[in-house]
């Protein structure tokens, strides 16, 4: 870093019974007061080179042998006027990025201008900042910091503004341009091979060099920068999304922390700095997401929702919110299901987790990708279709373009159905959860995105059993979201047992498992018209054998499906006695897509031995059941 040294004298100041003064043959004539402490100084070298003090001096007539001066208000407390008096004894001074703005705003509070004396300090200051700070890339970040103490004087001097267009023209020149400081040449130079060229292993980090150092800025002064960079449209817009995920993770590390720590605070004088906190962290999240760059992938998923969680937390502006909802929603795919289960700190809700947000960035979500036109537009002129022209070239460019934009869109959705399904196990096991917010969420998901429902049975699974108290009616609502058609093997089997299901469910399990079963080979065995109809009923053709589906999602220990007893001939059929015992199977139960009761007898007449034997023991329960009665 550059310095610079004025002035040849040794330096003379002592301290005396808390007086500071200066070694000299003449005795003092001047007291100036500065922020509580006495300077006994003279007139000469003083008057001869400040303004103000001049002035002061003729307007108050002396009535002691020491005229007294007070300067409350002075810029830069007793440090910067004591630089100023040296400079005006002779005495040697050294200037560097870390003083030389308190150093401008004392000398221009002093008035230590040319009109005085030729080569006053003002001007000397403003030929070492032009010259020297403004050049040097980390001068000009550390004197950008330090005008934090003086923001008005900064301002009005310009101070402020000329470090931040420093800054911003030296992130828009390559780094081997910008003079830099030892350890930041060094680092830059091993980033470049010999011939000039970056290599591929660090051209990113080269490319990035400048975001650690604007991090150590102030969230308004960082913001300013930020500003200056983006509208020189030279900068990639993925680097400003790096810039602002190394500056959100210095200034915003542990959030939830500091809220829980500052949520225990009793007094008064605790709870005012608890809210000055957090009002501070408000702001500096409000400007980096004020900062982030329009365009898709500038940052990832993880981090926008990161902020999201400390936006919640912080009670951030609900415009804040609600752009990070929009902006996670472009890129819901990439999401884990970790970073969306969000805390919910709404007094009006008692979940665990902030269901409405995420329900938000589903439906901002299912909004985007519209289907593009299937089939190119056609010619409206003859001629037009006996050759091809560079319009028509064009066309079909934009279409192969729509399909593979649309065929994205269609993958997306699949991979969003698989994270909703898995957020959907993790929130099931808040009690707190209510049906409806359950429902929709799952809801939300388009049927085609599911490739099977083996998650989403897992997920209807765990809020079953973390909710006991649900009502036969509640059961069925929260199970129609299921399709049995498209569970594997293993979540039928697991699903015959299920005790918390309704029986409307456990039955259609039955039904399509031994539809499936029917199925070997990849031969459909002939069956009767009447089941036909009832595979045709529930969409499956029964001249395909049905897909084995996926059940490589990993779950938690205590939902895994258990299937012991399941070589038990008798373990399912026992499991329907009880749920006969509390349900009891109505029309509507056995029969949701409207055929008759006799048509559906036969149905299951015609079965094979096996289902036929299951079903018969199940209707023979049921008319027992309703002799009895």
């Amino acid at each position: 870093m550059k310095f610079m040294k004025l002035g040849s004298r040794p330096d003379t100041f002592y301290s005396a019974e808390s007086v500071r003064t200066v070694s000299s043959e003449v005795s003092s004539d001047l007291i100036i007061e500065v922020k509580g402490c006495k300077y006994l100084l003279h007139k000469f070298p003083l008057l001869s080179k400040c303004l103000r003090l001049q002035r002061i001096c003729c307007e108050s007539p002396e009535t002691t042998q020491h005229q007294i001066i007070q300067l409350p208000d002075f810029p830069g407390g007793i440090e910067a006027f004591e630089l100023c008096a040296k400079f005006c004894y002779g005495i040697t001074i050294t200037l560097s990025a870390y003083n030389i703005v308190a150093a401008q705003c004392a000398a221009e509070y002093l008035q230590m201008t040319e009109d005085v004396e030729k080569g006053n300090l003002i001007y000397k200051l403003e030929v070492f900042f032009n010259s020297c700070i403004l050049q040097g890339w980390r001068d000009s970040i550390v004197t950008l910091q330090s005008t934090k103490a003086f923001p008005l004087w900064s301002e009005d001097l310009g101070i402020t503004s000329r470090c931040i267009e420093s800054i911003a023209s030296k992130v828009l020149t390559h780094p081997s341009k910008v003079s830099l400081s030892h350890s930041h040449s060094r680092r830059v130079r091993d980033d470049i091979s010999c011939n000039g060229a970056e290599s591929q292993r660090h051209k990113s980090t080269t490319k990035g060099w400048w975001a650690e150092d604007m991090a150590e800025l102030g969230i308004d002064l960082y913001w300013r920068a930020m500003i200056a960079i983006k509208s020189g449209g030279k900068i990639p817009t993925n680097l400003i999304g790096q810039a602002l995920q190394i500056y959100a993770s210095r200034w915003l590390p542990n959030i939830s922390r500091q809220v829980k720590a500052n949520q225990g605070a009793t007094s008064d004088s605790d709870s005012d700095s608890t809210g000055e906190v957090s009002s501070k962290h408000r702001l500096l999240l409000e400007s980096i997401v004020s900062l982030i760059p329009s365009d898709k992938g500038d940052v990832s998923c993880s981090f926008l929702l990161k902020l999201l969680k400390a936006a919640n937390i912080l009670n951030a502006s609900s415009s804040s919110k609600m752009e990070l909802a929009r902006r996670v929603a472009l890129q819901l795919e990439e999401a884990r299901v970790s970073d969306l289960l969000i805390p919910s700190l709404s007094y009006s809700s008692d979940t665990l987790y902030d269901v409405d947000i995420v329900l938000t960035i589903l439906e901002e979500f299912m909004l985007q990708g519209q289907s593009p036109p299937t089939s190119p537009p056609r010619s409206r002129l003859g001629f037009e279709r006996r050759r091809r022209s560079r319009s028509a070239e064009n066309i079909d460019f934009e279409f192969q373009e729509s399909r593979r934009s649309s065929s994205a869109s269609h993958s997306s959705k699949l991979k969003v159905a698989k994270i909703m399904d898995g957020y959907l196990q993790e929130i099931a096991r808040d009690i707190n959860l209510p049906l409806s917010k359950f429902i929709a969420i799952a809801e939300k998901i388009p049927d085609f995105s599911r490739l099977d429902h083996d998650d989403l049975y897992r997920a209807i699974d765990i809020y079953l059993k973390a909710h006991p108290d649900l009502n036969k009616s509640e059961r069925k609502k929260l199970c129609r979201i299921l399709d049995c058609k498209k569970l594997s093997v293993e979540a039928c089997m697991h699903a015959a047992q299920n005790e918390k299901l309704p029986l409307r469910v456990v039955v259609q399990v039955l039904f399509f498992e031994q539809a499936r079963a029917a199925t070997v080979g990849g031969k459909v065995a002939e069956l009767p018209s009447n089941i036909k109809a009832l595979l045709a009923a529930h969409n499956i053709d029964p001249s395909r054998p049905p897909r084995t589906l996926s059940t490589t999602t990993s779950i938690r220990g205590d939902d895994q499906w258990s299937v012991s007893g399941l070589k038990s001939p008798n373990s399912r059929t026992s499991t329907l006695r009880m749920k006969l015992a509390e349900d009891d199977l109505d029309e509507y139960d056995m029969n949701p897509d409207g055929l008759g009761r006799s048509s559906k007898f036969k149905a299951f007449c015609a079965l094979p031995t096996g289902p036929k034997k299951m079903f018969s023991k199940l209707l023979s329960i049921n008319r027992s059941g309703s002799e009895k009665n």
